[in-house]
């Protein structure tokens, strides 16, 4: 009986100690959560995902951050990239509450799953418009090009 006790007390100090080391962790790395949307593969169908991304000093910086991330790609093997690989971010300026992101020359080459660049460009507008919503507009270019939807 004095033994279990024992073991039991144990196994709950081990608890405690692990959940303060968690919660440790978590006030101490200043970490965002944000919202992703992709595509799965056979369906086509809009899916979420959320990732916890580490806060930049800077709104701009956050936001650098959140398009570069959406242009990877999804976590998961059963979702579909929006763009091709080779898409990358040329530049994001925010200016006046409006974002402005430039996009490379690759967004516009056929996607994985037969899906419109169109479309994909406006689930990373509305991506950015969900996750900073100080953003009062969002201007995507592609090569310097603007696109208008």
């Amino acid at each position: 009986m004095k033994f279990s006790m024992f073991k039991a007390g144990r196994r709950f100090a081990y608890l405690v100690l692990l959940g303060g080391v968690a919660l440790f962790d978590f006030i101490s790395f200043d970490l965002v959560r944000r919202t992703f949307e992709f595509f799965t593969f056979e369906q086509g169908k809009a899916v979420v995902e959320d990732r916890m991304l580490p806060r930049a000093p800077s709104p701009e910086q956050d936001m650098e951050r959140y398009v570069g991330e959406a242009l990877l790609g999804p976590v998961s093997l059963d979702l579909a990239p929006l763009f091709t690989k080779g898409t990358r971010l040329r530049s994001l300026l925010y200016r006046d509450r409006v974002i402005y992101a430039d996009l490379s020359e690759s967004a516009v080459l056929p996607i994985p799953g037969n899906r419109d660049v169109l479309q994909c460009l406006e689930v990373l507008e509305r991506g950015i418009r969900r996750n900073f919503p100080q953003a009062a507009g969002v201007k995507l270019f592609i090569d310097g090009n603007e696109i208008i939807f």
